[in-house]
Protein backbone atom coordinates (compact mmCIF):
# COMPACT_ATOMS: atom_id res chain seq x y z
CA UNK A 1 0.00 0.00 0.00
CA UNK A 2 3.08 2.20 -0.10
CA UNK A 3 4.86 3.05 -3.31
CA UNK A 4 8.26 4.70 -3.37
CA UNK A 5 9.78 6.19 -6.48
CA UNK A 6 13.34 7.47 -6.52
CA UNK A 7 14.62 10.07 -8.92
CA UNK A 8 17.57 12.36 -9.37
CA UNK A 9 20.28 9.85 -10.09
CA UNK A 10 22.73 10.31 -12.90
CA UNK A 11 26.33 10.76 -13.87
CA UNK A 12 28.46 13.28 -12.03
CA UNK A 13 32.15 13.99 -11.73
CA UNK A 14 34.01 13.41 -8.51
CA UNK A 15 33.53 16.34 -6.20
CA UNK A 16 30.15 17.15 -7.65
CA UNK A 17 26.70 17.00 -6.12
CA UNK A 18 23.38 15.32 -6.70
CA UNK A 19 20.07 15.41 -4.91
CA UNK A 20 17.99 12.28 -4.86
CA UNK A 21 14.27 12.39 -4.24
CA UNK A 22 11.93 9.69 -3.06
CA UNK A 23 8.25 10.31 -3.62
CA UNK A 24 5.93 8.24 -1.47
CA UNK A 25 2.31 7.49 -2.11
CA UNK A 26 -0.41 5.17 -0.91
CA UNK A 27 -3.00 5.06 1.82
CA UNK A 28 -0.70 3.41 4.35
CA UNK A 29 1.91 6.11 4.03
CA UNK A 30 -0.71 8.79 4.36
CA UNK A 31 -2.28 7.22 7.45
CA UNK A 32 0.78 6.24 9.47
CA UNK A 33 4.07 7.78 10.38
CA UNK A 34 6.97 6.37 8.41
CA UNK A 35 10.63 6.30 9.14
CA UNK A 36 12.63 6.59 5.94
CA UNK A 37 16.04 5.49 4.83
CA UNK A 38 18.44 5.40 1.95
CA UNK A 39 20.51 2.37 1.04
CA UNK A 40 22.86 1.70 -1.81
CA UNK A 41 24.27 -1.30 -3.59
CA UNK A 42 27.32 -1.35 -5.81
CA UNK A 43 28.01 -4.18 -8.28
CA UNK A 44 29.31 -7.25 -6.50
CA UNK A 45 28.70 -5.79 -3.06
CA UNK A 46 26.03 -6.14 -0.43
CA UNK A 47 23.42 -3.49 0.10
CA UNK A 48 24.61 -0.98 2.64
CA UNK A 49 22.97 1.60 4.81
CA UNK A 50 23.46 5.23 3.85
CA UNK A 51 21.15 7.43 5.90
CA UNK A 52 17.91 7.38 7.84
CA UNK A 53 15.43 9.92 9.10
CA UNK A 54 12.69 9.58 11.69
CA UNK A 55 9.01 9.97 10.97
CA UNK A 56 8.94 13.66 11.81
CA UNK A 57 12.41 14.43 10.53
CA UNK A 58 13.65 15.16 14.03
CA UNK A 59 16.35 12.52 14.04
CA UNK A 60 18.85 11.55 11.39
CA UNK A 61 21.61 8.99 11.22
CA UNK A 62 24.38 8.45 8.69
CA UNK A 63 26.84 5.81 7.72
CA UNK A 64 30.39 6.83 8.53
CA UNK A 65 31.29 6.68 4.87
CA UNK A 66 28.93 9.53 3.99
CA UNK A 67 28.84 11.53 7.19
CA UNK A 68 29.58 15.17 6.54
CA UNK A 69 28.92 14.83 2.82
CA UNK A 70 25.34 13.60 2.58
CA UNK A 71 22.22 15.07 4.14
CA UNK A 72 18.88 13.34 4.46
CA UNK A 73 15.75 15.42 4.83
CA UNK A 74 12.03 15.13 4.33
CA UNK A 75 9.03 17.19 3.49
CA UNK A 76 6.06 15.40 4.98
CA UNK A 77 3.60 17.75 3.32
CA UNK A 78 4.92 16.52 -0.02
CA UNK A 79 5.46 12.92 1.12
CA UNK A 80 9.00 13.19 -0.12
CA UNK A 81 12.39 12.36 1.32
CA UNK A 82 15.64 13.71 -0.09
CA UNK A 83 19.26 12.77 -0.08
CA UNK A 84 21.59 15.64 -0.81
CA UNK A 85 24.94 14.24 -1.85
CA UNK A 86 27.94 16.54 -1.92
CA UNK A 87 31.63 15.96 -2.51
CA UNK A 88 30.83 12.77 -4.35
CA UNK A 89 33.49 10.13 -4.73
CA UNK A 90 33.80 7.29 -7.22
CA UNK A 91 33.13 4.85 -4.39
CA UNK A 92 29.68 6.39 -4.02
CA UNK A 93 28.74 4.82 -7.34
CA UNK A 94 25.81 2.50 -6.73
CA UNK A 95 22.11 2.01 -7.15
CA UNK A 96 20.44 4.02 -4.43
CA UNK A 97 17.24 2.75 -2.86
CA UNK A 98 14.65 4.54 -0.81
CA UNK A 99 12.94 2.57 1.95
CA UNK A 100 10.19 3.12 4.50
CA UNK A 101 8.89 1.52 7.67
CA UNK A 102 5.89 2.20 9.88
CA UNK A 103 6.97 3.99 13.02
CA UNK A 104 5.26 4.83 16.28
CA UNK A 105 8.21 6.80 17.56
CA UNK A 106 11.16 8.86 16.41
CA UNK A 107 13.42 5.85 16.10
CA UNK A 108 15.36 4.95 12.99
CA UNK A 109 16.59 1.67 11.52
CA UNK A 110 19.97 1.02 9.97
CA UNK A 111 19.27 -2.54 8.86
CA UNK A 112 17.50 -3.49 5.66
CA UNK A 113 15.22 -5.91 7.48
CA UNK A 114 13.75 -3.03 9.43
CA UNK A 115 12.12 -1.62 6.32
CA UNK A 116 8.89 -2.81 4.77
CA UNK A 117 8.73 -0.83 1.55
CA UNK A 118 11.32 -0.20 -1.11
CA UNK A 119 11.65 1.83 -4.24
CA UNK A 120 13.02 0.55 -7.52
CA UNK A 121 16.33 2.33 -7.16
CA UNK A 122 18.12 5.05 -9.05
CA UNK A 123 21.61 4.81 -10.47
CA UNK A 124 24.31 7.17 -9.27
CA UNK A 125 27.59 7.08 -11.13
CA UNK A 126 30.54 9.18 -10.03
CA UNK A 127 33.36 9.43 -12.51
CA UNK A 128 36.97 10.03 -11.58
Amino acid sequence: QVQLVESGGGLVQAGGSLRLSCAASGSTFSSYGMGMGWFRQAPGKEREFVAAISRSGGRTYYADSVKGRFTISRDNAKNTVYLQMNSLKPEDTAVYYCAAHPAQSEGVFVFSKGYDYWGQGTQVTVSS
